[in-house]
């Protein structure tokens, strides 16, 4: 089943030309704002349960589905979270990206979002399209969340990736379910690299910046002002192009995960990558017009996971 959607994109006109902070293109992360404005694109959204099961892979079209059911149910539940569902999606990666070549020998799973479309929730499904994280942002997670430095040098010459494993909570995700572009149809001059701003938060610098429990709604007065944010990361945002193909999942369930690639230090956009291997997945959560009008506010959560291979290949360079 093929439906339609208004997805918002950046407007290239209005993205800065510069990498001088707070002038080069930011995005707040506890808000919908940015620097730059956006424009609207009606195009044609079509239902992954109506392709061949072979259409898609991580490796070609950038994402996957899996049907994966979990023990850990309370995914609203931080401790929960972190206790029980993340060695689930540890496992998940394991077994889902590993290969005889190429087998997974590290996950570190660095960040968690709980998305809610309720008007009281810090976390809302993000309408822009976009991509996680950029290629030097990916280097840095690995720095700060592999290993000690002579482990983490390691790391970074063999094949790592970000991988996002997204699933609803609780019900079917019919509100605003998530979009995605495939990767063939996409280009790097699609994407513009923006700045990650977060809300300072009090007490000490040690404080982890992805624990979630603290956030607090913003105050909407003061949308536009950067005084109280810091840059703590770097995302790429869209442009529109024609040649996007978007494809859903209609009425994705609990027990199924999403995998999104969010990059690849062996890509083909990589120095030296692999011919063919997607490089990133833009997404999106949209308006799907097929929606009930009774259906239930989406509830959503995605784990980013640093994953590495064993390889004997050196790591190439973007």
């Amino acid at each position: 089943m093929t439906t339609s959607g208004i997805f918002r994109y950046a407007d290239p006109a209005t993205i800065a030309d510069s990498d001088v902070p707070f002038v080069k293109p930011w995005a707040k992360v506890d808000t919908d704002v940015t620097s730059f404005a956006r424009t609207e694109v009606s195009r044609p959204v079509h239902n992954v349960r109506d392709a061949p099961v072979d259409q898609f892979s991580v490796d070609s079209s950038g994402f996957a589905l899996f049907h994966a059911p979990v023990e850990e149910q309370h995914l609203a539940n931080e401790d929960a979270i972190r206790d029980g569902y993340y060695a689930e999606v540890e496992a998940l990666v394991r077994a889902k990206l590993s290969t005889s070549q190429e087998p997974v020998n590290k996950v570190v799973i660095f960040d968690h979002t709980v998305r809610r479309r309720n008007p009281s929730a810090p976390r809302q499904p993000v309408q822009q399209v976009h991509v996680d994280q950029t290629p030097g942002a990916a280097e840095a997670r690995v720095r700060r969340h592999a290993g000690n430095a002579e482990e983490v040098e390691v790391l970074l010459q063999s094949r790592y990736q970000i991988i996002n494993v997204w699933r609803p909570i609780g019900y079917a995700a019919a509100d605003h379910p998530l979009a995605f572009i495939d990767y063939r149809t996409a280009s790097l001059n699609d994407l513009k690299s923006v700045d990650l701003l977060y809300p300072n938060q009090p007490g000490s610098a040690d404080i982890k910046l992805d624990m979630r429990r603290r956030e607090a709604l913003p105050d909407p007065t003061r949308a536009m002002s950067t005084e109280g944010y810091s840059i703590k990361g770097e995302t790429y945002t869209v442009v529109p192009s024609d040649e996007h193909c978007f494809y859903y999942v209609k009425d994705m369930k609990p027990e199924e995960a999403l995998f999104i690639k969010c990059i690849d230090s062996r890509s083909e956009v990589q120095h030296g990558g692999r011919r063919g291997v997607s490089a990133w997945t833009p997404h999106t959560a949209f308006t799907d017009p097929a929606t009930p009008a009774d259906a239930k506010g989406r509830q959503s959560i995605e784990v980013r996971c640093l994953v590495f291979y064993s390889s004997s290949e050196k790591s190439a360079k973007p």
